[in-house]
């Protein structure tokens, strides 16, 4: 696919020097999903059908809800944060949520938003190894991130992560439940994985 004509093409890195957010932003769309981890430029295959079902079964009432009560924004799948610089890390959770606060003392950046969301959501693949999923969760807590939700459709779980306590495994049978960062927010799990 070739490139906007609006956005001007990455330039040429010297070899070994690690990639910025904004070369990895002006990337041209070459029909890979991307991420850059300590500068480095790594490559995802797109997502399967199942897996974007999932998740608008999550961003559709998320979204909703968060756009009723005027608490922030949700972005979809592939919108980049900034978690660390020199050299950059920047990665995109399949939903994410940032607090109204935070956009009213920064605006909508066009480019990837600087820092980490308040709430990241993950599907899982079937190929991802807890290894993976572990290391995402990490890295979104210790930018800041205050909720992560780990939806993992072959389990039929939602693994909740917070800063300071104990993961919570929830089961079709329970309740998704997003106080305090989203209150009034519930979600029947069974609803996520229909």
């Amino acid at each position: 696919m070739s490139q906007p004509a609006s956005l001007p093409s990455a330039p040429a890195r010297p070899a070994g020097r690690a990639m910025t957010a904004e070369e990895l932003f002006r990337l041209p769309d070459d029909g890979w999903r991307h991420a850059l981890v300590r500068g480095e430029l790594q490559k995802m295959t797109p997502a399967g059908f199942r897996h974007g079902a999932v998740i608008m079964n999550v961003a559709v009432p998320l979204g909703q809800h968060v756009k009723n009560r005027r608490l922030g924004v949700v972005c979809g799948a592939e919108t980049g944060f900034v978690l660390a610089r020199s050299p950059d890390t920047v990665l995109a959770p399949d939903i994410a949520f940032v607090q109204q606060e935070r956009i009213a003392a920064t605006g909508q950046p066009v480019t990837f938003w600087e820092g980490a969301p308040d709430l990241a959501v993950e599907v899982t693949s079937p190929g991802d190894t807890r290894p993976e999923v572990k290391r995402k969760v990490t890295a979104w807590l210790s930018a800041g991130t205050r909720l992560v939700w780990v939806v993992d459709p072959g389990r039929a779980t939602v693994a909740v992560h917070e800063p300071g306590v104990a993961t919570r495994l929830l089961s079709a049978s329970d309740v998704l439940d997003g106080s305090p960062l989203l209150p009034g927010f519930r979600l029947p799990i069974a609803d996520i994985l229909a």
